[in-house]
C-alpha cells in the first residue's frame, strides 16, 4: 500500500474514532439529561404530594407590633410546616377583621382581648388558643397638652403618675369640654387600660359624646393617630391617644407629641398584662388541629426569636426589622427599634400560652368600666390544646414534629 492509501486509511480511522467519541459524549449527555429529568420529576412529585397533604390555614391580623410574632413565624417557619399551608391577610381595621372572621370561613385571627370576648358573646363558635404578646400599648399626648406637663426626658422614667391627670383636669376646666383620647377600637385593651388609669386619679371617661365626663374615648385608626394628634394641636385643642406600638413611638420620633406612659405600668401583671390574643374557629380546631398546633408552635418560637434579637441587637435585630417592614412598610425602622428597646421592655413576646387569670383581670375591669356589656365564661372560651412547653433551645426545624 503506497503512502497515499495509508494516509487515507489513517484519516478514515481517525474520523471514525472522532465520530465514536462524539457519539459517546452525546449519549452520555443524553443519559445525564434523562437522569436529571427523572430526579426533578421525583422531587416535583414529592413537593406536590407534600403541598396536597397540607391543609390551608388562613389568619387575619391588623398591622401592629402586637402581631410581629405572627409575621416572623410566617416568614421564617412556614416552609418547614408539614401540616399547615399557612397564609396571612392584613385587615385595614378591627371592624372589618371582626366582620370577616365571623361571617367568612376564616380559621384564625389575632384580636384584642375585649373585642374577642364581645365577638364570643355574639357568636361563640371559636376559641381562645394563645396570646400574641404581653403589654404593648402606650398613651401619647399632643403639643397642646404637653404645655401643662413636665415629662422626664428618658421614656423609661415616664410613669402613670398624676401628671397627665392634672393636665387633663386643667384643660377640661379651661376648654369646658371633654378631652378626646383616641383608641384603636372602643372594645380594646387600650380602653380598659385608660379607664384604669383615669379611675386611679379621680377622672371619668365615657364612650359616648354629650356626657358629663372628663374624657371622651373615640375610635381612631392606629395609622391615623399621629395625624389626629397633629390636627388637634393645629387647632389649639388638647388630644391624646392610647395605641399599640409602634404608633406612640412614631409620634415621638416624628415630633407630633410625646409618650406619657406605657400600659405595663398601669395594668401591672406578672409577665405582662394580656393584650392581643389568638383565636381559632371551632371548625378549624376540629378539622385542622395538627396544622394549627404547628402554627402556634412557630408563633411561640418566633416570639423567642424577637426576644433574642432585641437582646443581641445589630444584624439579628436588623433582620427582624426587615421581616416586619416587608408586611408593614409604614412601621419605620426607628419606631420598630424603639418599640423593641431592650431597656424599656414595654412589649414582650414571652409566655404566650393561655393566661386565664390575666384575661379575667382585663374582662372584670372592662365590665366595671362599661366597656364590655357582661362577663363571659373564660373557661369555656379557652382551649389549652395548643399550649407550648418546649424550652428556648427547641429545634425550630422540627416544628412539624412538636
Amino acid at each position: 500500500m503506497d503512502w497515499r492509501a495509508k494516509t487515507l486509511t489513517y484519516q478514515t480511522l481517525a474520523l471514525t474514532q472522532k465520530i465514536k467519541i462524539h457519539t459517546n459524549r452525546y449519549y452520555y449527555l443524553f443519559q445525564k439529561y434523562l437522569l436529571l429529568s427523572f430526579l426533578l420529576l421525583c422531587n416535583y412529585s414529592a413537593s406536590a404530594s407534600q403541598i396536597i397533604n397540607k391543609v390551608p390555614v388562613h389568619a387575619l391580623y391588623v398591622p401592629l407590633a402586637d402581631h410581629y410574632a405572627g409575621i416572623v413565624a410566617y416568614e421564617r417557619y412556614r416552609s418547614t410546616f408539614k401540616h399547615a399551608d399557612f397564609s396571612l391577610e392584613q385587615m385595614p381595621n378591627w371592624d372589618l377583621l371582626r366582620a370577616k372572621f365571623l361571617t367568612d370561613d376564616i380559621d384564625m385571627a389575632f384580636v384584642m382581648s375585649p373585642l374577642a370576648m364581645d365577638m364570643f358573646m355574639q357568636k361563640p363558635e371559636f376559641r381562645w388558643i394563645g396570646l400574641m404578646h404581653r403589654d404593648g400599648n402606650a398613651l401619647a399626648v399632643n403639643r397642646v397638652l404637653l404645655k401643662h406637663m413636665n415629662l422626664p426626658e428618658q421614656r423609661i422614667n415616664r410613669k402613670p403618675n398624676s401628671e397627665l391627670a392634672q393636665a387633663l383636669k386643667i384643660t377640661a376646666h379651661k376648654n369646658k369640654e371633654q378631652t378626646l383620647i383616641g383608641m384603636p377600637h372602643l372594645l380594646s385593651t387600650h380602653t380598659v387600660v385608660l379607664y384604669q388609669y383615669l379611675k386611679a386619679h379621680g377622672l371619668t371617661m365615657s364612650l359616648m359624646p354629650n356626657t358629663n365626663t372628663d374624657v371622651l374615648a373615640i375610635t381612631v385608626a392606629p395609622s391615623k393617630s399621629p395625624v389626629f394628634l397633629k390636627s388637634q394641636a393645629n387647632r389649639a385643642l388638647t388630644a391624646a391617644f392610647e395605641q399599640s406600638l409602634p404608633w406612640a413611638d412614631i409620634v415621638e420620633t416624628q415630633g407630633y407629641g410625646k409618650v406619657a406612659w406605657y400600659s405595663k405600668d398601669v395594668m401591672n401583671w406578672p409577665g405582662g398584662h394580656v393584650e392581643c390574643i389568638t383565636i381559632a374557629s371551632d371548625n378549624a380546631i376540629a378539622e385542622k388541629s395538627l396544622a394549627i398546633k404547628e402554627i402556634m408552635t412557630a408563633i411561640h418560637i418566633a416570639g423567642q426569636d424577637i426576644e433574642s434579637a432585641r437582646m443581641s441587637g445589630g444584624a439579628a435585630l436588623d433582620e427582624i426589622v426587615t421581616i416586619i417592614q416587608k408586611h408593614m412598610p409604614a412601621h419605620t425602622e426607628a419606631a420598630i427599634k424603639a418599640s423593641l428597646d431592650i431597656n424599656l421592655q414595654v412589649i414582650n413576646y414571652k409566655n404566650l400560652n393561655i393566661d386565664i387569670d390575666g384575661l379575667r383581670l382585663i374582662m372584670d375591669t372592662a365590665v366595671e368600666g362599661k366597656i364590655l356589656k357582661k362577663p363571659i365564661n373564660i373557661n369555656d372560651f379557652a382551649n389549652h390544646q395548643f399550649s407550648f412547653s418546649a424550652p428556648i433551645e427547641y429545634n425550630s426545624t422540627q416544628i412539624g414534629d412538636h
